[in-house]
């Protein structure tokens, strides 16, 4: 009876035990109305949003925002075969192993043992006597967690798994922006190739032609010398833009986790969508989008956690044992008349440990500083991020608008040329400079395109893109096959689809 009483009143004082130490708070965080960079965000005082001003472009999946197919097959296979997401996917599993070792400290600790021993005893006035001795035993310890030491170790190891899943969403996140920016890069180095070839055959017909005239006495060697330098300008690009293409396509090869070679394309670079307006949704909304600012406030739950058990080791440590077993000469005896048990309770509590424990409890607080600072950093780095590639991508629209006038401008400069050359009005020097001024600017014009859409897929990124996406459906070709019907025939020449 007094057994079963003093059981309940353990149990009781166990259940409405607190766990000391600072219950988290999220820290303050201020969070801009509007983003730099977005429609309207220069008001001084802007209207109330309606319902629907929350949305954004974070909210699509990224197979609706990237849709071209061939793209969307290259992102895939990265999601299943990249080296950055296996590697995340370990780190999850390494941190769900630690919390169940956590957890374990909830529960009894058992052993078992068993033995045997053999000796001889000598004794002055009888005969030497050998005796075997076997013993076996049931062990038991468990701590009782009176103030919160064991609940706050489960909760910073509970925060540290977390913390790792939400890298791995960062990390699946982070894989599709890079193979989205350098298959993009890809194509745009296709149609400067493209270009590069178109040119240099150009200018190849026009050297030829000065060579046989120069031959033939009716040009001169200004004009042939003229026309070889421009050849030699241009055909120079061609084989540097070849080298450019084998580095970015082993560049994506090593992002899906395979060895180098030729990468498939889809849609041109200039079909490539890109829409007038982006929707970026709230500010205050980043902090339940963004894998990476999640995962900084698991970290920031931890470390609070920590200083909960750096405070409890300032207080007794309760613990309960008891055996049982048996020791007897022969194992048919062990469990008879050899029969072992005990039980007890200790407890232990620090009295002085050279400012160990003063110094441990600093040391926390030190860490959930550092992890308050970084989560904070984290937050406005978001912030700067959204609002610059806002900014950037609005004004990439009119760069190109301008940089496509002026790619107009010189095409029409040498057809001009060309006709003044024909009509006798003028030398072919004008034309070779017409063509000259034409080759940069159209390379610039391929440029800008790129910078685009690697500013789009860097705001998709920056908002936390898919983060309503589960994370078994990333990298599911069905799901993301059903949002677009396939396109024909692609070619998979490196120029394919260039203009």
């Amino acid at each position: 009876m007094k057994t079963r009483i003093a059981l309940s009143l353990l149990i009781a004082s166990m259940v409405s035990a607190c766990a000391v130490g600072p219950d988290y708070e999220r820290p303050p965080i201020t969070s801009p109305d509007r983003f730099r960079g977005e429609p309207g965000a220069a008001q001084a005082a802007p209207a109330p949003e309606p319902a629907d001003r929350a949305a954004s472009i974070a909210d699509l999946a990224w197979w609706d925002v990237l849709k071209d197919p061939s793209l969307g097959i290259l992102i895939d296979e990265a999601l299943v075969k990249g080296h950055d997401i296996r590697l995340a996917v370990w780190r999850v599993e390494e941190a769900r192993a630690n919390a169940g070792i956590a957890r374990s400290e909830f529960y009894p600790a058992i052993q078992g043992g068993a033995g045997w021993s053999r000796s001889l005893q000598s004794q002055v006035f009888f005969p030497n006597e050998t005796i075997n001795l076997y013993d076996v035993n049931l062990g038991l310890s468990w701590e009782i967690d009176l103030w919160g030491r064991i609940r706050r170790l489960n909760e910073a190891a509970l925060a540290r798994y977390l913390a790792t899943e939400e890298a791995q969403r960062g990390v699946m996140l982070s894989l599709v922006s890079d193979v989205a920016t350098g298959y993009f890069n890809l194509r745009a180095l296709d149609v400067e190739l493209s270009i590069a070839e178109r040119t240099t055959a150009a200018f190849r017909e026009t050297h030829e032609l000065f060579a046989r005239r120069l031959e033939a006495g009716t040009a001169s060697h200004l004009e042939t010398s003229s026309a070889e330098a421009a050849l030699a300008a241009t055909a120079a690009a061609v084989p540097e833009l070849h080298r450019r293409i084998a580095e970015q396509e082993n560049q994506i090869a090593f992002l899906l986790g395979r060895a180098p070679g030729d990468v498939p394309r889809g849609a041109s670079l200039t079909d490539q969508l890109l829409p007038p307006e982006i929707p970026a949704g709230l500010p205050s909304d980043l902090l339940r989008r963004r894998p990476d600012l999640r995962q900084a406030e698991q970290e920031l739950i931890a470390a609070n956690a920590e200083v909960g058990v750096a405070v409890a080791e300032f207080f007794p440590s309760i613990s309960i044992t008891a055996a049982f077993g048996g020791l007897a000469p022969t194992v048919s005896e062990l469990f008879g008349d050899g029969k072992t048990w005990s039980a007890g309770a200790g407890l232990l509590t620090p009295l002085y440990q050279g400012r160990a424990l003063k110094n441990r409890h600093r040391a926390a607080l030190a860490r959930w500083e550092q992890a308050k600072v970084g989560y904070e950093r984290s937050v406005n780095n978001a912030f700067k991020e959204v609002s610059t590639a806002l900014v950037a991508y609005q004004k990439l629209a009119g760069v190109e608008r301008e940089q496509d006038r002026a790619v107009a401008a010189y095409r029409d400069a040498v057809d001009l040329a060309n006709s003044r050359y024909l009509s006798g009005l003028s030398d072919y020097l004008e034309v070779l400079l017409a063509r000259r001024q034409l080759f940069p600017a159209e390379i610039l014009l391929a440029r800008t395109r790129f910078e685009r859409l690697a500013v789009l897929v860097q705001l998709y990124r920056a908002l936390g893109g898919g983060w309503q996406v589960p994370d078994a459906e990333w990298s599911h070709g069905e799901t993301r096959a059903a949002a677009y019907p396939p396109q024909g025939q692609r070619d998979a020449s490196p120029a394919g689809g260039a203009r």
